[in-house]
């Protein structure tokens, strides 16, 4: 396959298919090398089409939560209000600067996630 920028959704369809073919080849090899530029143009390509916003903060909270397989009583330790955590849940809150640092820090929650624009 000749490689260059995918610039309509044919040729993004035809570097999918090329990909399929030289995606498990051996690194270090020239097919191995062509999957790789081929999967960073299909991600540019994606990027640039398809983006993908960042989640509500609530719903990144809540997604966190439940993989760290936490309650509303931890997260009010993370956050230092009990009394917060349902004004924010229920959307009668914002987080506040402090409240984020500390998710950020104590779940690893991207900044990016908590800084994103709520109602």
């Amino acid at each position: 396959m000749k490689l260059k920028v995918i610039k309509t959704e044919e040729e993004y369809n035809k570097a999918l298919k090329r990909l399929e073919v030289v995606f498990d080849s051996p690194v270090d090899t020239p097919e191995g090398d062509e999957a790789e530029i081929i999967g960073l143009l299909i991600e540019k390509y994606e990027d640039e089409h398809y983006p993908i916003e960042a989640p509500d903060p609530i719903e990144a909270i809540k997604f966190r939560m439940e993989q760290m397989n936490m309650d509303n009583k931890d997260l009010a330790k993370v956050i230092g209000y009990k009394s917060r955590v349902s004004e924010i849940f229920n959307h009668k809150r914002k987080l506040n600067l402090k409240m984020i640092r500390n998710l950020h820090e104590k779940m690893k929650i991207p900044y990016e996630s908590l800084f994103a624009d709520y109602k």
